[in-house]
C-alpha cells in the first residue's frame, strides 16, 4: 500500500487530537511533515516527523502529498491556494473559507489542478449523526416537520484561543460550532428555501458573536439551529418530530474526550456511546406504538480518513467536497444578512 505522506498546519488541538491519531494509526498515511511556528511540540509525540518554521519550505518538500490546513479561518483560503498551486491534495478545516467567493475559487483551483480537495466536517461521523441518519433512512418517524438541533456549551470566561476569540473575518461562534450543525442539518434535508437567524453576543466580555439561533424553512418543515456559550445545563442536542413519530437525542461527543485523554482510536469499543446517552425512539410502526431507547451506531472519524486515501490512491469520489462546504458558507454569509436587516432571506 502507497503512504500518502501528509503535512499539518499546526500542532495544537486540532493537529494532535482530531489529525495526527489517525494519520498515524491508518496504514495509508504517513505523518511526514507539520509547520510549527514557535514550539517544536510534535516531534516529542513523533520523533521522525520533519518540523518547518515556513510553510513555503514544507510546500517545497515535493514528497509531501498531502496537506491539512488545520489553521485559525481567516487563514483558510490563503494557505489551501498556496498548497494547491504547490500541486498538493488538501483537508481544510470547518470551515471551509470566510466568503464564498474563497470557496468558489478554490474549488476551480483544485479542479484545474486536479487535485483532492476535502473539508473535515468530521462530526459527520459521530455516534448521534450516524444514528440520526439511519433512523431517517428507515423512514421510522415518517415525514419530518419539525428540527431542533442544540450545540451548547458553558464558558464565562474567553477561551485560550485568542484567534476565535477576536473579532476579524471569520471569528465567532457561527463559523465554529454554526458550521458542524448547519453542515449535519443540509445532509439530512437538502439545502432550505430561506432562512432567519438571530446572532448576538450574550457574555459581556465577547468580542465576537457567541449565541445564534437560525431557522431555515423548507417547503414542509422547519429546522432550527441553536447555540449559546452560556449554557450551563445544555438543551438536548437532538429533537425530530415526525408525522409518525419522534426521536430525541443527547449530544455526545465521546471520540473527542477519548482523543483528549491520549487514547487511540484503534483502541477497544472506540467511538461506542455508553446505554445513557442513546436515543429515546417513540413513533408506530405498521400500527403499533414503539417507544424505546435506541442504541447508538458507533462513530468513528477514521471513517473519513478511509475515504481521503480512496479518493486520493482509488479516485474515488470526495465524501466532503469543496462544494458541499461552500454550501455552509451560503448560509452562513445568508444568516449574517438576515441578522442585520431583521429579516427573512430567500435563497
Amino acid at each position: 500500500m502507497k503512504k500518502i505522506k501528509t503535512a499539518l498546519c499546526s500542532f495544537g488541538m486540532s493537529g494532535w487530537v482530531f489529525h495526527a491519531p489517525f494519520i498515524e494509526a491508518h496504514t495509508g498515511f504517513e505523518l511526514t511533515a507539520v509547520w510549527e511556528r514557535t514550539k517544536q511540540l510534535a516531534q516529542e509525540k513523533y520523533p521522525n516527523i520533519i518540523s518547518y518554521s515556513n510553510f513555503d519550505d514544507l510546500l517545497a518538500n515535493k514528497e509531501i502529498d498531502l496537506v491539512i490546513v488545520n489553521t485559525p479561518n481567516y487563514t483558510h483560503f490563503e494557505l489551501t491556494k498556496k498548497a494547491l498551486l504547490a500541486n498538493k491534495h488538501v483537508i481544510v478545516e470547518k470551515p471551509f473559507t470566510v466568503t464564498f467567493a474563497q470557496g468558489e475559487e478554490l474549488i476551480q483551483l483544485a479542479s484545474e489542478k486536479n487535485k483532492v480537495l476535502s473539508v473535515y466536517h468530521n462530526r459527520r461521523f459521530d455516534s448521534d449523526y450516524l444514528t440520526i441518519k439511519n433512523v431517517l433512512e428507515q423512514n421510522l418517524l415518517g415525514e419530518i416537520v419539525e428540527a431542533v438541533f442544540h450545540f451548547d456549551r458553558y464558558s464565562e470566561q474567553l477561551s485560550y484561543k485568542s484567534h476565535k476569540e477576536t473579532l476579524g473575518l471569520g471569528t465567532g461562534n457561527l463559523y465554529d460550532l454554526g458550521s458542524h450543525l448547519i453542515d449535519q442539518a443540509l445532509q439530512f434535508f437538502g439545502f432550505p428555501n430561506a432562512i432567519f437567524a438571530d446572532i448576538t453576543q450574550i457574555r459581556n466580555i465577547s468580542k465576537v458573536d457567541d449565541y445564534f439561533e437560525l431557522i431555515l424553512f423548507y417547503e414542509n418543515k422547519r429546522v432550527k439551529i441553536h447555540s449559546t456559550y452560556l449554557a450551563k445545563e445544555a438543551s438536548i442536542g437532538y429533537i425530530l418530530h415526525g408525522t409518525k413519530g419522534s426521536f430525541i437525542k443527547p449530544k455526545t461527543n465521546v471520540q473527542e474526550i477519548a482523543l483528549t485523554q491520549h487514547q487511540k482510536p484503534t483502541s477497544e469499543n472506540w467511538g461506542i456511546e455508553p446505554e445513557a446517552d442513546w436515543g429515546l425512539l417513540h413513533t408506530t410502526i405498521n400500527g403499533e406504538t414503539i417507544r424505546k431507547k435506541l442504541p447508538s451506531l458507533s462513530g468513528n472519524y477514521m471513517n473519513y480518513y478511509e475515504g481521503i486515501y480512496k479518493s486520493i490512491e482509488q479516485n474515488k469520489p470526495v465524501e466532503i467536497s469543496g462544494n458541499q462546504g461552500l454550501d455552509v458558507i451560503k448560509i452562513i454569509e445568508a444568516a449574517y444578512k438576515s441578522n442585520q436587516e431583521r429579516k427573512v432571506i430567500d435563497l
